[in-house]
């Protein structure tokens, strides 16, 4: 029997070693099979998303005085033009006390001329002054070369020149051919936050890119000269004002950045004619142009903030928040509303720093009394609107730039960006500190006077 057996073997092995051909073909077909299932494999695996760091920024403040506004002069200004009746200038003085806004904002120096010249050119001239001289400092400051920039991403409102504000830059700084640019207007006060998005974006397949974000807004293209009293507050709160953002998808610059985004919500609730309506540029009876300010804009505000914040709470708040959040939801759902009071979140539990955009004095009390904020975390929107006025989608980065002339912004600190614009939108940004800002090294437009911060706003 182990005869056979033997034998058997060696005719096995015999037919083995004369197939050997076949049997390394066999072998290579099936490594080949398991390179290719794993190259495949690696390929439909969801690609790992690129950290977007913020290397700085650079809020404009302008250098001549001639541009700088009190309230007397402002209205001493508007009565000037002979174009607003005695109850509108009136009206605008009332504004002005309840507005939060103090005595040292900036109008373009067009304006401040008596009599003013609001035409294209002078709209131009102030977009450019406020753009470059923002990007000016920028550059200065990160020490990138302006050749390294791939993309651009610019937003204004009102101002929709052509050539467009992005290509005025690409003309200015002698920029590459092959850069990226995007011009986004109309976008109203939350645009800044929709532009950080825009490059977080493009920066997730351009490889190794800077991306440069330009947020301002013009000041002669929405000034109004009717009597129209909705139309009116945009002048009274609006002011100059303009940043600067330099984001990079480059590994080599986590070091030296100042932060990295970690959450973009955006909300838009335009799909309510209401909301739809409470910011809207139109012309007035007597043909003049002016943007319109609705008695649905905080009830709007209310609805996209809800919306926003909802979205939000889940990838920010402490596990216990959310249960708390959730539960309430349901049970608002599932019962009527108006029994059950909506549960806000403590989000103080969530950020160390809230950068709220200055609408106005009423919008900030209004989301104060919702986010149940102190004082303390208020101060940078409510300090913001005192200082510069209502600078649009900019607005947030002046808020930024006072938290770090503060010395307030330790590493590890996360920062939540508010915006609110027509359409009706509601934009968030959550920011995440590589590094304790030291004030002392930092240039800012806050940092010559940062001492003289806070001040007391409650008769303002």
């Amino acid at each position: 029997m182990s005869y056979f057996c033997n034998n058997f073997l060696v005719i096995m092995i015999q037919n083995f070693l004369a197939h050997d051909e076949i049997i390394m073909v066999l072998i290579r077909c099936g490594l080949i099979a398991s390179i290719l299932a794993t190259l495949y494999c690696y390929l439909m695996k969801p690609t790992r998303k690129k950290h977007v760091y913020l290397v700085d920024f650079a809020c404009y403040k302008p250098h001549n005085p001639a541009c700088m506004c009190t309230k007397e002069s402002f209205l001493k200004l508007t009565k000037s033009t002979g174009k607003y009746r005695d109850e509108s200038l009136d009206f605008t003085r009332k504004i002005l006390e309840r507005s939060g806004i103090g005595e040292k904002t900036y109008l373009p120096e067009c304006i401040m001329k008596t009599p003013s010249n609001t035409c294209l050119a002078e709209a131009r001239n102030e977009t450019e002054s406020v753009v470059i001289g923002a990007i000016d400092e920028l550059l200065l400051k990160t020490k990138v070369k302006k050749e390294e920039i791939g993309i651009i991403v610019t937003n204004c409102s009102l101002f929709n020149s052509i050539p467009s504000l992005s290509s005025m830059i690409v003309n200015h700084y002698k920029l590459s051919h092959n850069v990226l640019t995007y011009n986004l207007s109309g976008m109203g006060c939350s645009a800044g936050l929709i532009s950080v998005d825009l490059a977080r974006q493009l920066l997730q397949v351009h490889p190794n890119s800077y991306a440069l974000v330009i947020s301002t807004e013009n000041i002669n293209s929405g000034s109004y000269f009717g009597n129209n009293r909705s139309m009116l507050v945009s002048n009274c709160l609006f002011r100059v004002g303009g940043a600067a953002i330099l984001l990079s998808n480059r590994i080599s610059d986590s070091l030296r950045s100042k932060y990295y985004l970690k959450h973009i919500v955006r909300t838009h609730k335009g799909s309510q004619d209401n909301c739809y309506n409470s910011i809207l540029q139109k012309e007035d009876d007597n043909g003049d142009t002016g943007v319109a300010l609705s008695k649905d804009i905080m009830s709007s505000a209310g609805e996209a903030l809800n919306a926003n914040i909802s979205t939000l709470a889940k990838n920010v708040l402490p596990l216990i928040e959310q249960l708390k959040f959730l539960t309430n939801l349901v049970a608002r759902n599932l019962f009527k509303k108006k029994v059950i009071k909506a549960y806000a979140p403590n989000f103080m539990l969530a950020f160390e720093h809230f950068c709220i955009h200055t609408g106005g004095k009423a919008v900030q009390d209004q989301m104060q009394k919702v986010l149940k904020l102190s004082d303390w975390h208020m101060e940078p929107s409510r300090m913001t609107l005192y200082r510069y006025g209502n600078t649009s989608s900019s607005s947030v980065w002046y808020e930024l730039a006072y938290c770090e002339a503060k010395g307030r912004v330790k590493k590890g600190h996360r920062i939540w960006q508010i915006a609110f614009g027509s359409g009706f939108k509601c934009n968030s940004a959550v920011w995440y500190a590589l590094q304790t800002i030291d004030p002392v090294k930092e240039k800012n437009p806050w940092t010559d006077e940062i001492h003289e911060f806070p001040v007391n706003v409650t008769n303002h």
